[in-house]
């Protein structure tokens, strides 16, 4: 079977890739290979290799660009999915989308639920809820994975960043009133895969169509993420400039950006649990697995 997997060379997409490597034949083209803002390109690309599975990780995650290029952001995260979700429903193919807290209005403290009310703050927010919907209406088999605060060893992520600034500066000042739970793009890929069982050689959904939420249990805000991901970079012995108590909580409206940030992004996620019969993981415990491959794979922490 062909496993299609759109932004291979993204965080998602290449934990995607070593995940569904021994299930089938795994098609990740690089951009120069598979222009994915073409639609007549990826209509070509389906019709030449017709995957029966489609794992689209591809998105225009630039949050605050976005605003300025709504119409790139609007092809990637709407346009796109509605594409791969029209030849799914049409070639009998199961399509895995992933998706965002900032659909929601961000607004309160409790969890949202997959039925909870939509509201984005931002283009990003309401093109990736226009790619769910799209997906939806199609009728095609289908999951979608609504996740927060992606991050990896691999990639641009706000982990690599902090450890960066940390090496380069000895005091910070992080937003503290925004509040989710950061998710490894190793985690998505593992319960993505863990979404699949094998049935004649063809990879099977467990779960029914439809929205859950995936990410890890607990919840932090990126001050408080920052402070973790030092604590533990300086106990595995990293040479850092800053230090646990210098990294200064602020608030949202003292870094303001062009588009708006959630201050909520909790995610229930017992939904998603049940039908797998799965304790998800805490943040912090992933976190620390996070760090370890980014500290001893080779070349990962350039």
């Amino acid at each position: 079977m062909n496993i299609f997997i759109t932004g291979g060379s993204g965080q998602v997409g290449f934990e995607l890739q070593r995940q569904f490597a021994l299930f089938g034949n795994v098609l990740a083209p690089t951009r120069q290979e598979l222009d994915l803002t073409s639609a007549q390109a990826v209509e070509a690309y389906l019709a030449q290799h017709k995957p029966t599975l489609i794992l689209n990780a591809a998105a225009y995650t630039a949050v605050d660009r976005a605003e300025s290029e709504p119409e790139q952001a609007k092809r990637l995260n709407a346009g796109l999915p509605e594409q791969l979700a029209q030849y799914a429903a049409c070639h009998e193919a199961t399509l895995v989308h992933y998706s965002s807290d900032y659909v929601y209005p961000g607004n309160g403290e409790t969890p949202w639920q997959e039925d909870s009310p939509t509201g984005p703050l931002s283009v990003y927010g309401q093109t990736k809820l226009e790619g769910d919907d799209a997906i939806i209406r199609s009728g095609c088999q289908h999951l979608i994975f609504r996740t927060s605060w992606v991050y990896a060893a691999r990639g641009h992520n706000f982990m690599k960043t902090m450890l960066r600034l940390g090496r380069e500066r000895e005091s910070l000042d992080i937003v503290s009133d925004q509040i989710g739970a950061p998710t490894p793009a190793r985690l998505i890929a593992q319960v993505t895969a863990m979404s699949f069982s094998i049935h004649h050689s063809q990879l099977i959904p467990r779960l029914p169509k439809g929205i859950y939420h995936l990410a890890p249990r607990g919840e932090t805000s990126w001050h408080g993420f920052a402070q973790e991901i030092f604590r533990r970079a300086a106990h595995a012995g990293q040479a850092l400039a800053i230090s646990t108590d210098k990294v200064r909580p602020i608030a949202t409206r003292d870094y303001p950006t062009p588009a708006t940030r959630p201050l909520n992004s909790r995610l229930r996620t017992t939904k998603l649990e049940g039908a797998l019969g799965v304790t998800l993981p805490a943040w912090d415990e992933q976190l620390a697995l996070t760090l370890g491959e980014y500290h001893e794979v080779p070349g990962v922490n350039a």
